[in-house]
């Protein structure tokens, strides 16, 4: 009774905005008025579904492709179970790639062509949904709202600004699908960081009430979640930690002369020893010592500083295995690191779950190992969470989060003065 009387309260609220703000301000009300009968109709049915099928879109920050979980989620909030039913990462055309590592550099990108950069890529994540559809054999009548992250271009939390492009309409109109979009400048609207978002869902699916647990998750940034024993929201921790995925794969474009993206498997640092000297100076970077609430990104661990530790190398002649076994050591250094100032001395962790493209780094995870030692270093996947999906399907989860009007930033994670709710809702009707 209480959920339907808090949906009834909800949606007065949003028929009051629109009426207000739409109907009685256009020149045309009757059409108004009919547009957003069927607005909310569409979320009313949507709401009230006890199970709906969902598509959670994300690109990261190491822009390899869109990553598309279409999941089956029943209720939302605490009483949120899900499974997911397909997954697909739908490659970027080469072309456009180097467009949008083009977009990074923005003291050389006209405005222009992040304008086009931002339809460009709402075709193509319109796509992947598409695809996704097709691959778990439904139509798109049959999936109820899409959640995408979109692609971040920049994220300036210093400057209170953060700029993700794909647009949601693109998505909305080439699907049929209601999308929700720009998940993270409500939190920033509110004194927050705009990040991390996915603390939320790491505390809805992984909390545990025996064991204290921290999600680590290693995509092209690397960002932890601490979820104490029979934690409340209030109770998280969550943070970037620094580099992950980001200069390693920066490092093997730059001594493979652009033939490779990425080490597979981390063969080629496993070939290689870790320059003590080197990878004591690149300890000293002022994020890794910052206390949170923080992130960060391409901004300070992108292209340049890539370049600049592979010049240096090249100076003091650093053989290249020995370079990438050192940015490797560097990635689960920064991770050790934030835990032993900022984590181990509050917490008493019983495991560590990772997540992300850094699951599959083997050389990675052995550092992490020998560094964490006797915390257990295990995988999300332990937990029947496919670790390649789980940032999409986060999307999917805080989309669903969106439409029953729920806040679903982690002030304590974000600095933000307020728990908010997330997303903006695009429509095709």
């Amino acid at each position: 009774m209480e959920g339907k009387w808090f949906l009834a309260t909800d949606f007065y609220r949003i028929f009051h905005f629109f009426y207000v703000n739409l109907w009685l301000k256009t020149i045309y009300p009757p059409l108004q008025k009919q547009n957003l009968i069927i607005v909310l109709k569409k979320l009313s049915e949507i709401t009230n579904k006890n199970k709906k099928i969902v598509i959670g879109l994300m690109s990261g920050t190491s822009a390899d492709g869109i990553d598309a979980a279409l999941v089956e989620i029943e209720g939302f909030g605490l009483n949120t179970r899900l499974k997911l039913v397909n997954f697909i990462t739908y490659p970027f055309p080469e072309d456009v790639k180097k467009r949008i590592f083009g977009i990074f550099s923005p003291s050389i990108c006209p405005v222009d062509e992040i304008c086009q950069m931002n339809f460009i890529l709402g075709e193509l994540f319109a796509q992947a949904a598409l695809e996704v559809i097709k691959k778990a054999g439904l139509s798109q009548s049959e999936v109820d709202l899409i959640g995408s992250h979109g692609q971040t271009i920049s994220h300036l939390p210093n400057f209170v600004a953060t700029l993700q492009i794909g647009e949601p309409a693109v998505i909305a109109y080439r699907t049929g699908i209601i999308t929700v979009g720009d998940f993270r400048v409500a939190d920033m609207a509110a004194g927050g960081q705009g990040a991390p978002l996915v603390p939320y869902v790491d505390f809805l699916l992984l909390r545990d009430e025996a064991k204290s647990r921290a999600i680590q998750n290693i995509g092209g940034i690397s960002n932890v979640t601490v979820l104490p024993t029979r934690a409340n929201l209030n109770d998280i921790l969550a943070f970037d930690t620094g580099p992950g995925n980001m200069i390693i794969d920066g490092i093997v474009r730059l001594v493979t002369n652009g033939q490779r993206n990425y080490d597979p498997d981390g063969q080629m640092a496993a070939e290689g020893k870790p320059d003590e000297n080197l990878l004591k100076k690149l300890l000293s970077h002022p994020f890794i010592f910052k206390k949170p609430p923080k992130t960060t990104g391409r901004e300070d661990f992108g292209a340049k500083f890539a370049k600049k530790i592979f010049d240096e190398a090249k100076e003091t002649g650093i053989k290249n295995s020995d370079l990438l076994a050192t940015i490797t050591a560097y990635t689960a250094e920064c991770i050790y690191e934030n835990y032993r100032l900022f984590i181990l001395p509050k917490y008493n962790i019983s495991e560590i779950l990772i997540c992300g493209g850094g699951l599959r780094n083997l050389t990675l995870m052995k550092f992490l190992r020998e560094k964490f030692y006797p915390i257990q270093v295990k995988s999300v996947e332990d937990y029947g969470i496919m670790s390649e999906a789980k940032e999409a399907i986060a999307f999917a989860v805080l989309a669903n989060e969106t439409i029953h009007g729920n806040p679903s930033n982690v002030p304590s994670a974000t600095g933000a003065e307020r728990a908010v709710v997330l997303g903006k809702i695009a429509f095709n009707i």
